[in-house]
C-alpha cells in the first residue's frame, strides 16, 4: 500500500476520490468540519492538514478496501517528471469504468475505453505514472483478451500481460508482477499447458508478493489444472484447502466458487453424488450477476447431469442454455468448453 509522508489537501482530496464520497460524507467519515474538507478540495498541494488530522488520514486510507487503495495509488504515484499530464484523472476513470465493462462482459466498450489510451500513448513518453497507467490498461486489456478466447499470439491476452509484466518489474512494484503471473499461470491452463500450469499455481500459492485472497486462488487452480489432467485425489485436496481459505477470510463469492470446481472435480473422480451435493451448494450460494458468471455455473451444472443417463436430457438442455449466452457475450472459450463437452459425450 503507498504511504504518505505529508499530507497537503490534494493528497486528503485524492483519498476522498478514492473511497468515493462526496465531500460532507468525507468530513463524517474522518469526523472533521465540512469546511476543513473544502478548504483541502480548493487549497489543494497548498494546504496541510494540523499533525492529528494527518493521523486520521492515514488511519482512513490504512482501513480503506484494497481497491480504494489502488484507485489512490493511481492517484497519487511517484513520478519521474514534475509535470503531470492533466488527462491522468480521465485516464484513471476510464480505467475504473473499463473494469465494471468486463465484468459485465461489455467488451466492445471495455475495449474502446482502453484503446482510447493504448493507441495515444507512446511508453517510452510517459513518467512513472503514465507507465502505471499504461500497465494497468494492459492487465486489463488482457482480462479481456482471455475472457474472448484469445490466449495467445501477438494480439493476445499473453502478449498484453508480458508486455505489462515488463512495465510493473521496471517500476519495481512486486505485486503487480505477481498479480500479472497468476494470469500467465491462467493463460497456461487455458491454452492446454495444465501441467505447467498446475506448478505454475503452485509456487505462486505460497508467493508473499501476493495477497492472502490471491494465494487461495492459486492454490484452487491448482487442482482446476490438476483435476483436467485426471488427478482427481490431489485436485479435491488443494480445492479443499482453498475452500478453507475462502472462509477464513470471508470471501463468500470465490467460497462459492470453490465449490462449483470441487464439483467437477468429484464428476471427474466419477462420484457423481458428492458432485451433485457441491454444484448445488455453488449453485444457491453464489452471485450470477454477470454472464461469464452464469456460463460457467450452468456448464458445470450440465456437464454433471450429462454424466448420468437419468439426467442426461437435462444436462443438454442445461448446456444448451450456456451456450446460447456465450454466443451472445462473444465467450468463445467457454463455448469451445460446452462443445467439447458435448462432443465427449458423444464419443
Amino acid at each position: 500500500m503507498v504511504s504518505v509522508q505529508q499530507w497537503t489537501g490534494r493528497e486528503a482530496s485524492a483519498l476522498r476520490a478514492a473511497l468515493r464520497m462526496s465531500t460532507r460524507a468525507f468530513a463524517e467519515h474522518l469526523g472533521v468540519a465540512l469546511r476543513t474538507v473544502a478548504k483541502w478540495e480548493s487549497l489543494g498541494a497548498e494546504t496541510q492538514p494540523r499533525p492529528d488530522t494527518q493521523a486520521i488520514l492515514d488511519t482512513a486510507l490504512a482501513r480503506a478496501a484494497s481497491a480504494a487503495q489502488f484507485r489512490f495509488e493511481a492517484m497519487l504515484f511517484s513520478e519521474r517528471k514534475s509535470a503531470r499530464p492533466a488527462d491522468y484523472e480521465t485516464w484513471t476513470e476510464d480505467i475504473e469504468r473499463a473494469v465494471v465493462c468486463i465484468s459485465r462482459q461489455d467488451f466492445p466498450f471495455a475495449s474502446t475505453l482502453l484503446n482510447r489510451w493504448l493507441g495515444s500513448r507512446a511508453p517510452q513518453q510517459l513518467d512513472d505514472k503514465g507507465l502505471y497507467l499504461y500497465g494497468r490498461s494492459l492487465v486489463l486489456l488482457g482480462d479481456l483478451q482471455r475472457d474472448q478466447g484469445a490466449i495467445l499470439g501477438p494480439l493476445s491476452a499473453r502478449h498484453s500481460y508480458l508486455t505489462a509484466r515488463g512495465m510493473f518489474t521496471e517500476l519495481d512494484i512486486p505485486r503487480r508482477v505477481a498479480q500479472i503471473e497468476l494470469s500467465l499461470a491462467v493463460v497456461q491452463e487455458m491454452s492446454g499447458e495444465l501441467e505447467s500450469s498446475a506448478r505454475h499455481y503452485e509456487l505462486l500459492a505460497g508467493d508473499q508478493r501476493l495477497s492472502p485472497r490471491d494465494r487461495a486462488r492459486a492454490r484452487l487452480w491448482v487442482g482446476t489444472a490438476l483435476s483436467k489432467e485426471g488427478d482427481n485425489e490431489y485436485a479435491t485436496d488443494a480445492m479443499t484447502a482453498a475452500t478453507r481459505a475462502f472462509e477464513d477470510l470471508g470471501e463468500p463469492e470465490d467460497w462459492s466458487v470453490a465449490h462449483q470446481k470441487l464439483a467437477l472435480a468429484y464428476r471427474g473422480a466419477g462420484d457423481l453424488k458428492q458432485a451433485l451435493h457441491y454444484i448445488d451448494i455453488a449453485r444457491t450460494t453464489g452471485t450470477v450477476d454477470s454472464p461469464m458468471q452464469r456460463v460457467r455455473l450452468d456448464t458445470a451444472y450440465g456437464h454433471i447431469l450429462l454424466s448420468d443417463a437419468a439426467t442426461r436430457n437435462d444436462g443438454l438442455s442445461v448446456l444448451d442454455q450456456a451456450a446460447q449466452m456465450a454466443r451472445q457475450y462473444g465467450l468463445s472459450h467457454q463455448l469451445r468448453s460446452i462443445e467439447g463437452i458435448r462432443k465427449r459425450q458423444q464419443g
